[in-house]
């Protein structure tokens, strides 16, 4: 037998090291300090996995030989300190898969936005291709649980800053970073450069042999850039200038070159539209060629990608009026990117929980494309002292329901209802997706 694992969380993520770990022949003990879901708990038990919800039991987890945290568990959790003062190595979930991968192929997404719709494209783009491939991470299953239970040639994995924080040899053969804007600060002492750091860990073991491409257009990547970058083939993506080996758009063509290969593609052709939507296809398709794939395939699956649920999703047009669905913009910069694509005028549905945020970034947008704010959190209070007097009319709603009725009496025929919070979900919803599907029902309610 071989030695103890010890699994800190029991999300998809941890429950997926656990059944990973038993197929490796470990003893495992997964801990998690809130509740655990009664469907995560018939997986742990139905495969003779010992855990514990509630709470954590030093004695059960200081006797570990590592430890995988998931990523929702934070550095400073008294339980991680007392773990790394006994010097038991803390590990995460995608290092802990990434070791037993195999030969398979790993295409990373990181960033601030679009990482979740590049990790989509470029799922797309491979299985239009005719790989075995799987999207992991933070988007399907966990990268663990697909390692164990249903191995693939290829993965394309959507990995969030937390995940980055505690690899010790994750090495994808293609990296890609969309963007850094300020988010989670709080998990990084409130330090930018800490969350920028980590955002970096993607490249942090790559080789001469890999792949990282990066928006270049994007000032605190370019920025920071010289301070991280290593040894790996750093490929570049911009709308600003013409790049002799990555990707750029020019008078409304997309240009991919990768060594010897070459595509053009007429930014009308791409099914999701926006300036991040083609910033999103740049990086997914460059993503792709460095893996193999050919033109064909690519202008097939740009062309016919469907938007993702809750990200600028289109829900209904009702009394002429669009609904779209964009509850992931949780942070301003998600917010910016799906105003800057608006070309109706806007009825802008914001709030939940503020991460800190800094509307400055949203003046000039919504100057020129909002009429009415409706304010859908508890504390509404700074929406009001940002945007007061900016735009006609800015009314609080205390649901999603209430919200899309106060919306629908504000717009007018010809108008965009956007639902683009660029705050957390957790005061009134369960999660971001709890809040797309409230909405959703109550726009079909109408």
């Amino acid at each position: 037998m071989k030695d103890k694992i010890v699994i800190l969380g029991a999300g998809e993520s941890g429950v997926g090291a656990a059944i990973l770990a038993v197929h490796q022949g470990f003893t495992v003990f997964v801990s998690d300090g809130s509740l655990i879901a009664n469907g995560r708990k018939e997986e742990l038990s139905s495969r003779g996995i010992s855990f514990e919800e509630g709470g954590n039991t030093e004695n059960l987890i200081l006797d570990a030989s590592i430890v995988i945290k998931s990523p929702g568990v934070p550095e400073t959790a008294p339980i991680v300190q007392e773990i790394k003062a006994h010097g038991i190595p803390v590990i995460s979930e995608i290092e802990f898969a990434y070791r037993y991968k195999g030969d398979s192929k790993v295409v990373a997404i990181t960033g601030t936005n679009g990482k979740t719709t590049t990790t989509t494209m470029t799922f797309k783009i491979l299985e239009e291709a005719g790989y075995d491939v799987a999207m992991v991470g933070n988007i399907g299953f966990s990268f663990a649980r697909q390692v164990a239970e249903n191995p693939k040639k290829y993965y394309v994995a959507e990995i969030s800053s937390f995940q980055l924080d505690d690899i010790t040899s994750f090495r994808p053969d293609v990296s890609v970073l969309t963007n850094i804007t300020e988010d989670h600060l709080d998990r990084y002492d409130h330090k930018f450069e800490n969350y920028i750091a980590a955002k970096f860990n993607i490249i942090k073991y790559q080789t001469a042999e890999d792949v990282f491409i990066y928006n270049d257009d994007d000032e605190v990547t370019k920025q920071y850039l010289t301070h991280f970058i290593n040894q790996v083939k750093a490929l570049p993506i911009s709308m600003r200038k013409k790049i002799p080996q990555g990707a750029f758009i020019s008078d409304h063509e997309m240009h991919i070159k990768f060594k010897d290969e070459q595509i053009n593609m007429s930014v009308d052709d791409f099914a999701l539209k926006g300036k991040h939507n083609a910033y999103n296809s740049m990086a997914a398709s460059l993503s792709s060629m460095a893996v193999g794939v050919k033109k064909p395939s690519i202008r097939t699956a740009l062309s016919t990608m469907e938007s993702l649920e809750h990200r600028m999703q289109f829900v209904a047009t009702i009394g002429g009026i669009d609904f779209i669905n964009d509850s992931k913009a949780t942070n301003v910069n998600s917010t910016w990117y799906s105003l800057e694509s608006m070309e109706k005028p806007v009825v802008l549905i914001l709030g939940g929980v503020d991460k800190g945020n800094d509307y400055r970034i949203l003046y000039d947008l919504v100057k020129e494309k909002v009429h009415a704010i409706v304010c859908m959190g508890i504390d509404n209070a700074k929406i009001h002292r940002n945007f007061e007097g900016m735009v006609n009319t800015i009314e609080d709603a205390t649901s999603a329901e209430d919200a899309v009725k106060v919306t629908f009496r504000l717009a007018n025929k010809g108008d965009v209802v956007l639902l683009s919070p660029a705050c957390a979900s957790f005061d009134l919803f369960k999660n971001y997706e709890d809040r797309g599907h409230q909405f959703i029902n109550a726009v079909k309610n109408l």
